[in-house]
């Protein structure tokens, strides 16, 4: 039996050159097809779930505004425009969004906990916890939150120095109502007595010590005229070696003339 003759080594690289690009065209094929197929109108989205903790929106109103702004089927929604579309949602903070097979999208929403208003009365802002300024309806929160104002992008530095302050003021019962940081830095507080302290400028533990030597010395203070922290109109704690000081009902100017000179 005569010996086989063997082929040659070009024939074998053509060989498996052409079955490799078989291959890879049969894939390409199928990858084509299923494509083809996932946009057809056979997988079509036929609801969305909403839960987690939604107190200022209804499951039937996140659907009617969500739905109109998504586009495709179960397998080709883009997942990060409804996670958008979700989020622009007033009071909506984070959306989880994911599919549920066979034919639905879950949305886990987590709204905005209001602590405080944002800005000008005429600004409808609110803050959260995590210090980040919001769009909503403020009919929908309680009155009694302070207000902090300031430069938007030191929103959390502003509530960060709220939650430093107020604390000092509890034990004279006494409030927050307003806490303003201005364009220069200088910090300045409205209590709920009405009372209007300029704090100055400064990181948070230095005006905070400022803060609270002023209310630790204000009080003899004020006995010495017969009145409590609560009367305090104003104060100015600006000065390096004290306050200028405000007390309801106290005055320094005299209303008698000066007496005459002498000649």
């Amino acid at each position: 039996m005569a010996d086989s003759i063997p082929v040659p080594f070009d024939v074998k690289l053509m060989n498996v050159t052409a079955t490799l690009v078989y291959a890879l065209f049969a894939l390409v094929l199928l990858a084509a097809g299923a494509w083809w197929v996932l946009r057809q109108p056979f997988f079509p989205l036929a609801g969305i779930k909403v839960d987690g903790e939604v107190t200022h929106n209804n499951a039937v109103t996140l659907r009617a505004n969500v739905a109109p702004q998504l586009a495709g089927n179960f397998f080709t929604v883009d997942l990060a425009k409804a996670r958008a579309a979700f989020e622009s949602v007033p009071w909506v903070r984070k959306a989880v969004v994911r599919r549920e097979f066979p034919n639905k999208l879950r949305a886990t929403l987590t709204e905005h906990v209001p602590v405080a208003h944002w800005g000008d009365e005429a600004e409808s802002r609110l803050i959260n916890g995590f210090g980040e300024v919001f769009d909503a309806n403020v009919a929908e929160v309680d009155d009694d939150l302070p207000s902090l104002s300031g430069p938007p992008e030191q929103a959390s530095q502003v509530l960060g120095m709220y939650r430093v302050l107020q604390p000092l003021f509890a034990p004279y019962e006494l409030a927050i109502d307003q806490l303003k940081l201005s364009s220069r830095g200088s910090w300045s507080v409205v209590l709920d007595s009405g009372a209007v302290l300029e704090l100055g400028r400064g990181r948070s533990e230095e005006v905070a010590a400022r803060t609270q030597r002023f209310l630790v010395t204000v009080a003899p203070v004020a006995r010495q005229y017969g009145r409590t922290v609560a009367a305090v109109e104003g104060a100015d704690l600006r000065h390096n070696e004290g306050y200028a000081l405000r007390l309801r009902g106290v005055t320094t100017v005299t209303t008698e003339p000066p007496p005459p000179r002498k000649k």
